[in-house]
């Protein structure tokens, strides 16, 4: 069996700000790069054989902080991008509500499918072993959705720095 321990990255400017930050960068407060080493400092004497990321610099500067401690490289992968919010993205969050979606935001069937592929591809790059993984709040949400077989509803928000752990059967 595979241990997946699911992190979301730490808090961000845009976090503080009430951003819609999406697919962007992002940049990590002096408060996430504390939350990033708290997270290096409770994983520190645990076993982790592989780091993985998301390829947005809020999630890498995270995961890289935390593997530092164990001598590790952080593979990184789009398929733990966060949602793309299309033209959302960049908004003042409180100014959205009540809005339709634009017509270019990721639909949820979409992102459920990346996050279907994304745990097949911890499954079979790295079975039987233990995986820290940094990514976002709504892709994590989707991840957990899809392992429990939940509505994304279901599944309670992540703050920042927050970890799961799901147990991957080799499939």
């Amino acid at each position: 069996m595979t241990k997946l321990i699911l992190a979301r990255h730490g808090e961000t400017v845009d976090n503080v700000n009430q951003m819609m930050q999406g697919q962007t960068q992002g940049m990590l407060t002096s408060e996430g790069v504390r939350q990033a080493e708290m997270l290096r400092n409770r994983f520190a004497d645990e076993h982790i054989d592989a780091f993985v990321s998301s390829d947005l610099k809020r999630s890498l500067d995270t995961c890289a902080i935390i593997a530092r401690a164990h001598g590790k490289e952080v593979v990184q992968t789009p398929l733990l991008r966060e949602r793309d919010w299309g033209d959302f993205t960049g908004r003042y969050i409180p100014d959205l509500k009540g809005l339709a979606f634009p017509e270019n935001v990721e639909s949820l069937d979409a992102l459920k499918h990346r996050a279907a592929d994304f745990l097949t591809f911890v499954r079979n790059r790295f079975p039987n072993q233990t995986v820290l993984a940094v990514g976002h709040g709504i892709i994590n949400k989707a991840i957990q959705a899809v392992y429990y077989q939940k509505t994304m509803p279901e599944i309670p928000r992540m703050t920042n720095a927050e970890c799961r752990t799901l147990v991957l059967d080799e499939k």
